[in-house]
């Protein structure tokens, strides 16, 4: 018999290439699917259990991912634009080869928990509360972000490029900031822990 991990490799439906738009995934993912270079346009996930679905250089263009369970989920090179991925806690993801690219994108409320996301790029996303205790981060780009009330904790940012977000509050004793690059705008928000005023 068939180890279960070996079972699901092997009954595992590869689709490639295909365009999906304005479907709702609650009631079509039936199948374990491995996806391979497709794009989901206006389509609906919001609150499915993906599992072990794998989604390598696939695109989500203004999807509603509120929700989404991403419990062992592949994301190999996914890119979300304009997607609301509010309550997402893709520190459930499989890690190997994971690679992520958010546009435009609200992710409130999600979770970056522990991931290594070395060299992501964020533009113009809301990051409002979203928590990235102990992410590795060093050497991503966070264009236009809005970072209110979000968490850092024991966070590697160095190199990171914060230069042209706001309401970020970081702590240079509690995360490893070398070599990050932030405005003169946002220096208050590496000093709010200190107690002074910032004029």
């Amino acid at each position: 018999m068939l180890h279960p991990f070996l079972l699901i490799a092997y009954t595992m439906l590869v689709i490639e290439d295909k365009n999906y738009k304005a479907i709702s995934f609650a009631d079509e993912l039936k199948t374990l699917c491995e996806f391979e270079n497709c794009s989901f346009v206006n389509c609906n996930f919001s609150g499915v259990e993906l599992g072990a679905y794998t989604f390598s250089d696939c695109s989500f263009q203004d999807c509603d991912m509120s929700l989404v369970k991403f419990k062992n989920t592949g994301l190999k090179t996914a890119r979300f634009i304009n997607c609301k991925l509010t309550g997402c806690d893709f520190s459930n993801c499989n890690p190997f080869l994971l690679a992520l690219n958010f546009n435009g994108c609200l992710l409130n409320l999600a979770s970056f928990y522990k991931l290594k996301l070395k060299q992501t790029t964020f533009t113009n996303c809301n990051l409002n509360e979203t928590d990235f205790t102990q992410a590795d981060l060093s050497s991503s780009m966070f264009e236009n972000c809005n970072f209110l009330d979000a968490t850092f904790f024991e966070t590697l940012l160095e190199k990171v490029d914060f230069s042209t977000s706001y309401n970020y509050r970081i702590h240079p004793e509690e995360n490893k900031i070398k070599k990050a690059k932030f405005s003169h705008n946002g220096l208050a928000g590496l000093l709010l822990n200190y107690d002074i005023v910032v004029v």
